[in-house]
């Protein structure tokens, strides 16, 4: 693939990935070659405040109560710009990948936009419109033919007009080859949204059996077809006891030495993953306390009631390692009264969500306590229908991750195409 510099001396291109019966080199042109300006305004108010748009760099141009829950329109939206389905829309303010502003196509029904967006319509003779889409969803084409002409001002705010948008130059192949290349990623696209959509029932379906196990309203047979003995009411402080986490620490002591679990670790699964510990420096003679394997952690404060006493457990016999001063453990009396795979499930139940957020006290940050939370009741199934239930829930884990590696994996493919296909 030639480098930025030497494609910007060549007036013709031809990616080293083609399509069959494709062999006419690509033009180096203007994009205004291939769009231009549209300058239509919703001065006869055809269009309200229901019909304003936003543009996301994830879903691209979309409405914009259905994807903020309001509208953020002025006082009058006669002077914004109409943009109809399949015209291109470029927003004038900086994101994270994307300083410069992103380029999208609407999809969708007509509406409009505020006049920091600016709008295009494409010259049917020569552009495709969705083949310019896919060619800006690659963060680093949009910000390598934004730069140059865009000026950020003192308020970090775009300093170019409209139709200087369309001055610097692309590589395009003839409109039939753009529609090939389009239709082709399409196609990509539509299996990534149906395992998205598959997971999305499955999570949906996993919060709903969830539910109703732990409220007894769906019960396990054990081999024989037989009920198990009925669930017992528990205290935490009967099933096991709390620990501290690392205690004495400075910040020069963290980036290197021992494992230890994050806060991040514990809130944002149910399990430890085991690839995401941080470092702390432990002396040999200091008393920490290590986890081990079916330890269950807890986080002690969040910015929302809601966001309190999130849990993960470790469910790997390898590693133990110490945990963050943010947190901390809880370790069973046995493993038997408390399966480690089932108590992933109980302690991000609704039900025992719900008990959790009653303790959160503060007021800017809420916290609880260990001594109240330690009081907390929970129904306990017998060993083998713990098991029983952590097996059905965990197969139904196995096959999301499943699915979300797919999606992974086809994404990962996708971008490498769209590498060969675009230059």
């Amino acid at each position: 693939m030639a480098t930025t510099q030497a494609k910007k001396d060549i007036a013709f291109y031809a990616p080293k990935l083609r399509f069959k019966d494709f062999n006419d080199s690509w033009k180096h042109v203007r994009l205004s070659h291939l769009l231009s300006e549209s300058k239509k305004r919703n001065a006869d108010l055809k269009f309200g405040k229901d019909r304003v748009l936003s543009v996301s760099g994830r879903l691209g141009v979309v409405n914009q109560i259905s994807h903020l829950g309001r509208s953020y329109a002025g006082e009058s939206v006669h002077n914004y710009h109409v943009v109809e389905k399949g015209q291109i829309v470029y927003t004038k303010s900086p994101l994270k990948n994307n300083p410069y502003g992103i380029i999208k196509l609407n999809k969708g029904d007509a509406g409009i936009v505020s006049t920091l967006y600016a709008v295009y319509k494409p010259i049917t003779e020569s552009c495709y419109a969705p083949f310019l889409d896919h060619y800006f969803s690659i963060d680093a084409n949009t910000n390598r033919y934004l730069r140059p002409l865009v000026k950020i001002g003192a308020k970090n705010d775009m300093k170019i007009n409209n139709e200087y948008v369309l001055h610097d130059k692309v590589f395009a192949p003839s409109v039939g080859e753009q529609k090939k290349i389009s239709d082709f990623i399409d196609l990509i696209n539509s299996s990534i949204q149906k395992l998205e959509t598959e997971i999305a029932l499955l999570k949906k379906y996993k919060k709903g059996i969830v539910q109703k196990i732990f409220s007894q309203e769906v019960c396990f047979k054990d081999q024989n077809n037989s009920e198990f003995p009925k669930w017992e009411s528990k205290r935490l402080d009967e099933i096991g006891r709390t620990f501290n986490g690392l205690t004495g620490k400075s910040a020069d002591d963290f980036g290197a030495g021992e494992p230890y679990i994050t806060y991040k670790q514990i809130f944002d699964r149910s399990e430890i993953n085991i690839e995401n510990f941080s470092l702390v420096k432990i002396l040999p003679n200091e008393k920490q306390s290590r986890s081990q394997f079916g330890d269950v952690f807890f986080t002690t404060s969040s910015e929302t009631p809601e966001e309190v006493g999130y849990s993960s457990v470790l469910l790997n016999k390898e590693v133990k390692p110490f945990l963050n001063s943010f947190c901390f453990g809880f370790r069973p009396k046995s493993l038997e009264l408390l399966n480690p795979y089932f108590a992933k499930y109980l302690f991000r139940s609704a039900a025992f969500r719900k008990d959790v957020i009653k303790l959160a006290q503060g007021s800017t940050r809420y916290n609880i306590s260990k001594t109240q939370f330690m009081k907390i009741s929970v129904s306990l199934p017998s060993p083998e229908e713990q098991q029983l239930i952590a097996n059905y829930l965990g197969s139904i884990d196995a096959f999301m991750e499943k699915k979300e590696r797919q999606i992974a994996l086809t994404a990962s493919w996708r971008y490498g195409l769209m590498q060969q296909l675009f230059i």
